[in-house]
């Protein structure tokens, strides 16, 4: 997809789907105890791979790109008595390494074989009943991991205690699971570094638990970017002041180093990011996006466009993505005239020049990398390759872009 270099059209309103990352964890939830009616559910890619598994009885299940829906189906999957599953999906998510999910649901007596290459999908999982109610992981894996055991954890029958062991990667994510457990009744705690899950009350069961799905911060990133090239006010639904997502950190992110203030209409749920005039940007970006990393990809471009120096740590998770994205970002910003240096935990940048001519940025098949590049066409017009990919987590981005720019 070209984008013409354009500008922003001041006080518009977007409205951005339900949050991927709630909506994936009360299907699981839902389908464990039957009684959460969802309002807003995303319509990302992934989140309808995952609500079709769950509602086909099928043998082999096929999840595509779909990560989360692949690390919570393994041990979904794994409680269910008497059912054996083949887990598998594609090229790139049999190279994703599970390794460390699948050894913690081994130790709690789950039965899982690696069909092809050791820790990696797919998977044969043969649902059995699981008793045992102590496992320690460690705290530096993916929160999806810690989550993937968090949502099963109500249904078994001594519940079940984490014993993270590490200093915590993305403790944002695990405290949005533990918040939903807590609205749907499923007692918790976390303390130091053990997370405590009881088993569900069954009396409970019958009262169903209405769950309105906040819309994806995640998603908001982009249009915090376009607003800080752009320089005039957006208006975004449905999202609320205290929101357990822990991308919600792009307010205070934005605010902080490009000027955008968010103001909050609790009546509408509504957001509206407002550029404050005569901002001074920094002279450097120092960052450690341990508890947001799925942001740092915009933050990077956001800066890289206004030539901001830019240092962000706690990267770590990125290399084991849809793709390597802090080789993908490496590869990317040069074309845009950013030089980086990147290690596996952190991305810096070393110096500006001029865009190249006819920049064509590359996605990797993933779908950040496009949302992610695609405010640049503030500063100048470039190419997505396989704009496609954006199906994945917000399949309306590219009408939602257009709805806002002029070029």
């Amino acid at each position: 997809m070209k984008l013409e270099k354009s500008e922003l059209t001041g006080n518009k309103t977007v409205q951005i789907s339900g949050s991927k990352s709630i909506s994936n964890r009360l299907l699981i939830l839902e389908s464990l105890f039957k009684n959460i009616p969802i309002g807003n559910l995303s319509n990302s890619q992934d989140t309808q791979l995952l609500k079709k598994a769950l509602a086909e009885n099928t043998d082999t299940v096929d999840i595509h790109h779909a990560g989360t829906a692949m690390r919570f189906l393994t041990s979904y999957y794994s409680i269910m008595e008497g059912k054996t599953t083949i887990l598998t999906g594609s090229k790139r998510m049999k190279e994703r390494p599970i390794k460390n999910l699948v050894n913690a649901l081994k130790d709690l007596g789950a039965e899982i074989e690696y069909l092809e290459n050791e820790g990696f999908p797919p998977l044969k999982i043969t649902g059995k009943k699981i008793t045992q109610s102590q496992v320690h992981v460690p705290a530096n894996i993916s929160s999806q991991f810690i989550t993937s055991l968090l949502l099963i954890a109500g249904k078994l029958e001594n519940g079940l205690a984490i014993h993270l062991v590490g200093e915590v990667t993305s403790r944002s994510y695990i405290e949005m699971t533990l918040d939903i457990l807590t609205r749907f009744g499923i007692q918790n705690s976390f303390e130091g570094n053990t997370i405590k899950v009881e088993p569900f009350d069954t009396k409970k069961a019958s009262t169903p638990v209405h769950y309105e799905v906040e819309s994806d911060w995640s998603s908001a990133s982009y249009f915090y970017s376009i607003c800080a090239l752009g320089r005039k006010m957006i208006h975004l639904k449905s999202f609320y002041k205290k929101s357990t997502q822990g991308d919600s950190a792009i307010a205070g992110i934005y605010e902080n180093f490009f000027g955008i203030k968010t103001i909050f209409s609790e009546e509408e749920h509504t957001i509206t990011l407002e550029p404050q005039p005569d901002f001074s940007f920094p002279e450097k970006i120092v960052l450690d996006m341990n508890n947001c990393p799925d942001i740092a990809q915009t933050l990077c471009v956001t800066a890289a466009a206004l030539k901001i120096p830019f240092e962000i740590s706690g990267l770590g998770t990125l290399r084991v993505k849809e793709t390597d994205r802090l080789q993908a970002l490496y590869n990317e910003l040069k074309k845009l005239g950013t030089e980086t240096e990147i290690t596996d935990l952190t991305i810096k940048s070393v110096s500006f020049g001029e865009p190249q001519k006819d920049i064509s940025i590359a996605t990797y098949q993933d779908h950040r990398m496009a949302m992610s590049f695609a405010p640049f066409c503030l500063i100048g017009e470039l190419t997505i390759e396989d704009d496609n990919v954006v199906e994945k987590s917000y399949p309306m981005f590219w009408e939602d872009l257009s709805g806002i720019l002029t070029s």
